[in-house]
């Protein structure tokens, strides 16, 4: 199959469906042809997954929620809760099926978007654009040709790095029979739970009503868990932490996200470009990433539309990126105690200011206020000895696994 179009976008994650979306909201007439490429299910295609965020009321996603929530709890590793209300925002909590439903019944889409199912091989420049490579759901060869190409997929090298931890989970939909949750506020971080020597875990509770709630165990480390790991940690932080009892799982939830001062190289050819996490959309400090790549897609779709050349923006801006280099190479080398540092900053600093500063939307004085608000001797010493790091390649491509939370 040889096909033609304006735009091709590899990978129908959230990267991907936010970018076609937007280039399908053209005017009637003028949006570009877009070619949506879908990896078949398998491996290669992203799992289903719960997306959180923060913005105001109104959002263009707010009839697909499963919930929201404007108070927010973190609780210091010896017990104490700090409960805060993040208004005028909200914290958002949108399922990747949701989203999907939402944005393929939009007209635009259906009437703007050509969706296949296809194991894309390699993308190269040509003249005047590139050519997608890839093995259509037949099984027979398929070749796209586009004026621009944007590419989700992770790389295939990463590139090298001074610091890199992994933002892995494991998470439990849970339903009881009685009353165990409060829907009205979310445990953004509980940090009642057996640290690691480098880097930080907490408990992230959902509740999606009084008897439903999405329960998850969460670690920044250098190393994932084996399921079984993951399991005892989440039977430990319900049971023992949490006391809670006689609850069932409805369904399960695992993730591993780069957080990582590598830098991401948003072009990889004259017309193709990444996107997404592979684009920069990940903020290396926190791991959130939905609405970094919202606002990507649209400054694309922006630049296809007026005919200038569509590199993706950078999502955060350099002094936000600096500052997530210093903080993980901090909770890497063991230099800060991450419970204690991010405790202290939601107890200290406005909710809605720090929100912004974790969506790198805040101004040089505001990163300011945060940053006198951690462990100063002990990140401008981390800060030196980041500067004298030197970038190294990565080794294994996968990540390590090991047996215990630890």
């Amino acid at each position: 199959m040889v096909l033609d179009a304006s735009v091709a976008v590899v990978g129908a994650g959230a990267a991907g469906l936010s970018l076609a979306r937007w280039l399908a909201r053209g005017a009637p007439g003028r949006g570009p042809a877009v070619v949506l490429l879908d990896a078949p299910p398998g491996p290669l295609r992203p799992p289903p997954r719960t997306w959180c965020f923060w913005e105001a009321d109104g959002g263009e996603f707010d009839a697909a929620l499963t919930a929201s929530w404007t108070r927010l709890r973190v609780t210091a590793p010896d017990g104490r809760p700090i409960v805060r209300t993040c208004l005028p925002l909200r914290y958002k909590m949108l399922r990747s099926a949701d989203f999907e439903r939402t944005v393929l019944a939009d007209a635009a889409v259906v009437a703007g978007v050509r969706r296949l199912t296809a194991d894309v091989a390699r993308v190269d420049d040509r003249a005047g654009g590139a050519l997608v490579h890839g093995t259509a759901a037949d099984g027979s060869p398929l070749l796209v040709g586009a004026r621009w190409v944007f590419d989700s997929r992770p790389p295939a090298a990463r590139p090298p790095r001074r610091t890199e931890l992994l933002q892995h989970f494991r998470g439990w939909f849970v339903r009881s029979d009685a009353d165990r949750f409060d829907p009205r506020v979310v445990d953004l971080m509980d940090f009642r739970l057996p640290q690691p020597r480098r880097g930080l875990a907490f408990g992230y509770v959902l509740p999606i009503s009084r008897r439903e709630a999405l329960v998850e165990y969460t670690q920044f480390s250098s190393d994932v868990l084996t399921t079984e790991a993951y399991d005892r940690a989440l039977n430990h932080y319900i049971r023992d932490v949490l006391g809670l009892g006689g609850l069932r799982i409805t369904g399960t939830e695992t993730g591993v996200i780069p957080m990582t001062d590598a830098p991401l190289h948003r072009q990889t050819g004259r017309s193709v470009f990444r996107i997404g996490t592979a684009g920069g959309a990940t903020r290396a400090s926190t791991g959130y990433t939905f609405s970094a790549a919202g606002r990507q897609a649209r400054a694309v779709a922006a630049a296809c539309r007026a005919g200038r050349r569509p590199v993706p923006p950078a999502c955060y801006p350099a002094r936000a990126r600096a500052m997530d280099a210093v903080l993980l190479h901090a909770l890497a080398t063991g230099r800060v105690d991450g419970a204690a540092l991010l405790s202290r900053l939601f107890e200290h600093i406005p909710t809605e200011r720090l929100l912004r500063f974790m969506d790198g939307r805040t101004r040089l004085h505001e990163d300011i206020s945060v940053g006198v608000r951690t462990p100063v001797a002990a990140m401008l010493r981390t800060t030196a000895a980041l500067l004298a790091a030197p970038r190294r390649p990565p080794g294994d491509r996968t990540p390590r696994t090991t047996g215990a939370p630890a």
